[in-house]
């Protein structure tokens, strides 16, 4: 989360001295379980970046379970919880500092190169659970507002979580719950 708060105080820091508030959410970090991917603890955190409002992190993180672990259903869990989250915010436009891989995989679909952005409207519909983001043409076209991405749709795909074995149900022995 380090690489985010400071890439979040670079770039945005005049908006935080005009007094915008930049909330930490732990669902917007790396899509790994690599060390360079994990977390420090909270209270350490908050004391190296309290100009950052850290009220509304789980208080999980920086553990790697539940939605944070890096498997198929937690990547896609987490995007889905990411999206509700921004769909609900009741600001009209958000600026959201996160991680490549991350927004690639679970939220946007798209490739983005290093401190380039790109504009997102929620689209209509119920697809995704109403949370499918629509691109605006004018970063679409050109591949990022800097024009540094490659442009196109670029799902999940095998590699960018680790395989996960099938287990095995075993045999039925008694079927009575009971």
């Amino acid at each position: 989360m380090r690489r985010t708060l400071q890439t979040a105080q670079q770039g945005l820091g005049w908006l935080m001295k005009r007094g915008v508030p930049v909330i930490v959410r732990a669902e917007w970090q790396e899509n790994s379980a690599k060390p360079c991917d994990c977390g420090s603890d909270i209270s350490v955190m908050e004391k190296e970046w309290p100009q950052f409002d850290w009220s509304e992190i789980d208080p999980v993180y920086p553990a790697k379970t539940g939605i944070y672990e890096h498997s198929m259903s937690g990547l896609v869990q987490r995007g889905i919880e990411a999206r509700k989250w921004l769909k609900n915010r009741p600001e009209k436009v958000i600026a959201v500092v996160s991680h490549s891989g991350f927004l690639r995989v679970c939220v946007s679909f798209r490739k983005y190169s290093n401190a380039d952005f790109r504009i997102f409207e929620f689209g209509e519909g119920d697809g995704e659970e109403g949370l499918n983001l629509v691109e605006w043409e004018l970063t679409e076209k050109k591949g990022g507002g800097l024009g540094l991405s490659e442009i196109g749709h670029f799902g999940m795909i095998a590699s960018d979580y680790p395989h996960e074995p099938e287990t095995e149900l075993g045999e039925v022995v008694d079927e009575n719950p009971h």
